[in-house]
């Protein structure tokens, strides 16, 4: 199983490998040309809502072309939660699953992902199940009513009885634009504790944007109406020495993209070619997800 392979190897050698979603085929293509120039692997993530944008014709030709790219690439089904989109995934030909039913009571949670691991693994597919709730307001049709930790105990309980490759935790991130609801935190102790009950799986980081000011600034002084974007470029810079093997970031590439078209069509303002302003925001992109693999994921120079 691809993914699987390139997160025990980022756990040995104390990287993460960035799990980078793209909700465009802009933001696609920069993703691509940052991870493939800064020689790092890199996980594309599809929600369930960008694979109905892209449609499932146009979704099975990309990753078709995709595999033909001679790079380290996995591509995965973030937070799914149904068996039937499970099922729409491992049709696409996707490499991993995630199965999402955190917010569900753990019995539950424990069903579904069991079905699920089942599923995926006859199809030689990887699954990453969840356990703990991060809390949000509205970000891609996820919600929860509030953060809930991931137990260490539950952890161990969860994978024994599932059979999960990854696991996905909650230990203070955020999905969407506010990261750190009642101040910044990250419970490293927490997390030192699920290491220890389950030391062999690796560990996935949601919500795990930076939320850089510079973005929101210039989204708002371009026009938009961005309030209570809270981030912090610190909190994970040391996360790469413990075993979380995987960082998703989603909405920092939203805000990249989107600040540097906002920027181009106000200060070209005869522009009307959608691959002028395009071009602005995998540009924005490229440097966005370089930052990110050298100085959070730490996975540089790992592909030789």
């Amino acid at each position: 199983m691809k993914q699987i392979s390139m997160l025990k190897n980022a756990m040995k050698n104390k990287y993460i490998v960035p799990a980078f979603n793209f909700a465009n085929f802009e933001i696609l293509r920069g993703i691509l040309i940052a991870s493939i120039e800064m020689k790092s692997p890199v996980i594309l993530q599809v929600s369930e809502s960008a694979m109905n944008y892209f449609s499932d014709e146009l979704l099975s030709g990309l990753v078709e072309s995709i595999r033909k790219i001679k790079h380290p690439i996995s591509i995965h089904l973030d937070h799914g939660k149904s068996i039937e989109v499970v099922k729409r995934a491992i049709k696409l030909g996707f490499d991993s699953v995630m199965i999402d039913g955190s917010t569900l009571p753990f019995d539950e949670n424990v069903k579904l992902t069991k079905k699920v691991v089942k599923l995926a693994h006859s199809k030689n597919v990887s699954v990453e199940g969840e356990l703990g709730v991060l809390a949000v307001s509205n970000d891609d049709g996820l919600l929860s009513d509030g953060e809930r930790f991931t137990s260490p105990i539950e952890a161990k309980k969860f994978v024994n009885l599932t059979g999960v490759d990854s696991l996905a935790v909650s230990i203070g991130t955020n999905h969407g634009l506010n990261k750190y609801l009642g101040g910044p935190k990250i419970r490293y102790d927490i997390l030192k504790k699920i290491e220890q009950e389950i030391p062999n799986i690796p560990i996935v980081l949601h919500g795990a944007s930076l939320i850089e000011s510079q973005y929101v600034e210039t989204i708002n002084k371009y026009g938009g109406e961005i309030n209570k974007a809270i981030g912090n470029v610190n909190l994970l810079k040391n996360a790469y020495k413990t075993h979380i093997s995987k960082i998703n970031m989603d909405t920092d590439f939203r805000l990249a993209y989107t600040s540097a078209v906002r920027e181009y069509l106000a200060t070209h303002k005869e522009v009307y070619n959608p691959r002028d302003y395009g071009n602005a925001g995998i540009n924005a992109v490229i440097e966005c997800a370089k930052y990110r693999i050298k100085n959070i994921c730490k996975s540089n120079l790992k592909v030789r």
